[in-house]
């Protein structure tokens, strides 16, 4: 992500730029204080200008990366967030688009105001994970506060089809056309466009601005890790991230009826869940977004846990997968094939300013589905689920469990467990970067220091 010895050209102009650079007049300064100021303005600049750089050397590899369109097959289904799509269908096809489109896209931004102890104005080459951990959330967001099966209705914007079928027909004309014709797409309730839902849609990305009082935004998040010992500008992995977003969610007023609940050592204890989640009647049980950091393996993906994954992504509770190759986090959300479904934040834009009102939204939705081979994955990632009440709670134990009893070959990749575990989730900061792995009565020892996360997995 860093770039190490050669820069790219950015599409930005000189202007933007230089658009926060300051410039100090020096003529009515002492020669003492003027010394002092000319060192102390070196050292901004310097620093402004390296994260410049890396915004501009992000924006030119990730931005011509996005561009690209990846190969999907006709012949196998597409699988995103427990729903499958034919894509030989046209309507199918249409109906897999129009729900990626809708998914909310998180991604590096610049132009922000100045993170809490420094001078940084945008998170290129450091917040990633960050950015992972804020898509998951938005979907868990999605589904608590909208109608199921919601997808966002664009019939005001204009979408082209970045889908790239192998060996099209000849005949096959899809839904989404170049060009400036404007596209009617209908929301799943079957309205053009429901001002309530629009209006939700609205609020829950502006939770995710990039200014201080955004509750999920990223002054936040780097806010809430300062007690997980990191800092702006350091590297997060997927289960401090993890833990983040539920001090965040616990600390939010916008959800008292949310909670977020992290698994311990890979094991979702279910008193902890239930007592998270209880209420005194007439109170209703509350919602949960249970996150389950785990490592799938050494330095690499141990290959007998893909079909595990494929069908925990196959499941209507999964909201997602942080994950990603090494150093390099991205939004899993589905998969065809042997390759998997991803957003990626790794897209340096400028900031929206969400407090205007009808503020710009296309650049919270991502039109390029991209794919990923299984065998790049890292095998350090969290797992997210979302259950609405109680019922859906029980179900989501019961499914999970069922798929994770079929791994016969291998170890569980987590468990569900009667009883408490420790006495308060607040073992959120990782010990070393060395994980135990045991099978078949041998403990292998592994280092992992390559990898995405450092945290220990007996």
């Amino acid at each position: 992500m860093n770039p190490s010895t050669s820069l790219a050209r950015c599409e930005d102009t000189a202007d933007e730029l230089m658009d926060d650079w300051l410039f100090l007049s020096y003529g009515s300064l002492e020669p003492e204080v003027l010394e002092a100021s000319r060192d102390g303005q070196e050292a901004v600049d310097k620093g402004k200008l390296k994260t410049k750089l890396v915004s501009a050397w992000n924006s030119v590899k990730y931005g011509w990366s996005l561009k690209q369109k990846s190969k999907f097959s006709k012949s196998s289904p597409v699988v995103m967030l427990g729903k499958s799509y034919k894509l030989k269908d046209p309507g199918e096809r249409e109906s897999f688009h129009c729900s990626f489109v809708s998914l909310l896209w998180l991604t590096y931004r610049r132009g922000f105001p100045p993170l809490a102890g420094c001078t940084l104005t945008n998170d290129s080459g450091w917040g990633c994970v960050l950015r992972t951990g804020q898509m998951m959330l938005a979907q868990g967001l999605l589904l608590h506060l909208l109608p199921p099966g919601w997808t966002w209705s664009v019939s005001h914007h204009v979408f082209k089809d970045d889908m790239d079928l192998e060996s099209q027909p000849a005949d096959f004309r899809p839904s989404f056309n170049e060009g400036t014709k404007k596209i009617s797409r209908t929301l799943s309730l079957g309205s053009r466009l429901d001002r309530p839902m629009e209006a939700t849609h609205r609020r829950v990305v502006s939770w995710f601005a990039d200014r201080p009082t955004a509750p999920f935004g990223i002054h936040q998040l780097v806010e809430l890790g300062k007690s997980s010992g990191k800092k702006a500008g350091d590297w997060y992995g997927p289960s401090i991230v993890a833990h983040i977003i539920r001090k965040a969610v616990a600390a939010s007023v916008d959800l008292p009826d949310l909670v977020v609940y992290v698994a311990q050592d890979c094991t979702i204890y279910l008193e902890d869940v239930k007592k998270l989640c209880q209420r005194p009647p007439p109170h209703s049980w509350k919602s949960v977004i249970i996150l389950v950091p785990v490592r799938l393996g050494g330095q690499d993906l141990n290959p007998s846990y893909i079909s595990c994954v494929k069908k925990l992504l196959m499941l209507k509770c999964c909201i997602g997968i942080i994950g990603g190759k090494p150093k390099h986090s991205l939004f899993f959300v589905g998969f065809q094939g042997d390759h998997l479904l991803y957003m990626d934040p790794h897209y340096c834009q400028p900031t929206v300013d969400t407090t205007k009102e009808n503020f710009p939204l296309e650049s919270f939705h991502c039109k390029h589905p991209r794919k990923m081979s299984f065998s790049r994955m890292d095998p350090s990632c969290t797992i997210g689920f979302y259950a609405k009440n109680q019922n859906d709670f029980e179900s989501l134990c019961v499914d999970v469990n069922e798929v994770l009893s079929m791994s016969a070959q291998t170890y569980p990749m987590f468990i569900f467990a009667e009883g408490p575990g420790r006495e308060e989730q607040g073992s959120d900061t990782p010990t070393n970067s060395i994980a135990y792995i045991q099978r078949k009565k041998e403990r292998k020892r592994v280092d992992t220091s390559g990898s995405m996360d450092e945290f220990v997995l007996l």
